[in-house]
């Protein structure tokens, strides 16, 4: 089949790509930003990539012959007070462009929107699920819960909850029920339904087999970790103070730590219907999920990450926009030294951040991370995806790769933490010498005062990252 799919570089979306091109599909994957494509994809003939934002979709139009389409967009991450307007944008416009096609099935991700008293998010999906219906093609929803898989927003929050905090201090939501599903699970669901007419303009609730609350599913993955954790609610904790409570103890933004609160006091049971055995899909329980998901850690083969989006930092519009790094108006520090072992040299920046630091005075990038925290950024909670292969789009701590080229031996950053400005870290090797250069672009009086208080933080730790970077 020719399938359009949507939130290519998402976290359900590039794990889905994986599953339709094993099943030997043509795919058109849409795309904001062609520099974001995944590196694993870019050269497989059965893909097409076009460049399209559903927001602002002026002069574009879909292939004829797609046959079935993928809406995986969606706000979680986004800071957004309207993401509900535009998320209904986005859904109208995808709407109206697959209805020009000869599309027969659109299937859409959602959530589980059975309590009375829904977030915010989950009526905007709901109301998404309700704009998607059309004459012209039949739609199949599946509404999920909590997805748990390596990388999954759930999975990272109550993995730094489970391996930070031996005695958690807790709000009162984690008495909420809710239904988890593993997202190999969600997978399945998503691409066995292709061409099954059974699941035409339907809606079906996915979940697993058990029902359990916010507390017992932390406890459940302390027990797979093996800790032993303990638990105390307090009735008292307003949702902004768990909300703060959640920014501070993980690696979530502020705004995905309100939205997740917000939906965290709305109970996520599942209707019963007969999608299982329809689809041949039988759910595992929690624990299995959370096993297999540190199996997928341990082999470093974790696919993508809710980090990866980039409204997990600072910015929503394209990494191109960001790759020319400006000539005036700037401050600069400039560093270049002679390289005795170029692979190894490479090798070292494509390892940079994350687990492996920064090479030299990782304690004062620790307590700009901090600092970074208390002001709202996102600090270094996020680490890497992966701890030696990089592409356009990951996160680095508290940077933003705008450009991976290994080829041409280039790594360029961009700096999501708080700042008066904008600043840059590149590293780049040219005939046997490692460039390395950190740009300033300062936003006012208050950009520039910035600079002035970190300059002479920059003589020895720009110093020692490069110095120890050409080590051999």
């Amino acid at each position: 089949m020719k399938i359009l799919v949507t939130g290519t570089t998402g976290y359900i979306g590039k794990r889905l790509i994986v599953r339709l091109l094993e099943s030997k599909h043509q795919l058109v994957c849409c795309v904001r930003d062609l520099d974001r494509i995944p590196d694993e994809f870019e050269e497989n003939p059965n893909v097409t990539f076009i460049k399209i934002d559903f927001l602002k979709p002026t002069n574009i139009s879909l292939p004829k012959d797609i046959e079935a389409a993928y809406y995986l967009i969606h706000s979680m991450a986004g800071s957004s007070n309207n993401f509900d307007d535009l998320e209904l944008a986005c859904a109208k416009n995808f709407k109206e462009l697959t209805e020009s096609t000869r599309c027969k099935q659109v299937i859409y991700l959602s959530g589980i929107v059975n309590d009375n008293s829904l977030s915010k998010h989950l009526k905007s999906r709901l109301e998404v699920e309700k704009m998607l219906q059309s004459n012209k093609y039949a739609t199949t929803t599946f509404r999920a819960g909590i997805i748990v898989g390596s990388g999954s927003a759930s999975f990272e929050i109550i993995r730094d909850l489970v391996e930070k905090l031996p005695v958690m201090i807790t709000p009162r939501w984690l008495k909420t029920r809710t239904q988890p599903i593993a997202v190999r699970d969600v997978l399945s669901f998503l691409e066995n339904t292709l061409n099954v007419k059974e699941t035409y303009n339907k809606s079906f609730d996915v979940c697993g087999p058990e029902i359990v609350t916010y507390k017992e599913m932390l406890l459940q993955f302390a027990s797979v970790r093996g800790f032993k954790r303990y638990i105390i609610i307090l009735p008292f904790l307003t949702p902004r103070l768990s909300s703060y409570w959640l920014y501070f103890v993980t690696s979530i933004s502020f705004s995905l730590a309100k939205a997740l609160v917000d939906s965290m006091k709305v109970e996520v049971i599942a209707k019963p219907s007969n999608i299982n055995r329809l689809l041949n899909v039988e759910p595992i329980v929690y624990k299995e999920a959370v096993a297999l998901a540190f199996q997928k850690i341990e082999q470093n083969a974790v696919l993508s990450s809710w980090k990866d989006a980039i409204s997990s930092g600072v910015f929503n519009d394209q990494l191109a926009k960001h790759i020319q790094i400006p000539n005036y108006g700037c401050f600069k520090d400039i560093r270049t030294q002679k390289i005795f072992n170029e692979e190894k040299t490479l090798h070292k920046i494509w390892s940079i951040g994350g687990k492996t630091g920064w090479y030299k005075f990782n304690t004062l990038w620790k307590i700009r991370g901090y600092l970074d925290k208390v002001f709202g950024g996102v600090g270094l909670r996020r680490g890497r995806r992966h701890p030696t292969e990089l592409e356009a789009g990951d996160p680095i701590d508290f940077w933003r790769v705008l450009l991976a080229d290994k080829k041409n031996k280039r790594l360029l950053l961009f700096a999501e933490m708080k700042l008066p400005g904008e600043a840059w870290l590149e590293f780049k090797i040219e005939k046997n010498k490692l460039y390395q250069r950190a740009v300033f672009r300062p936003k006012g009086i208050l950009g520039r005062m910035y600079w002035y208080a970190v300059l002479p933080f920059h003589a020895f730790v720009f110093k020692g990252m490069i110095n120890n970077l050409i080590k051999v």
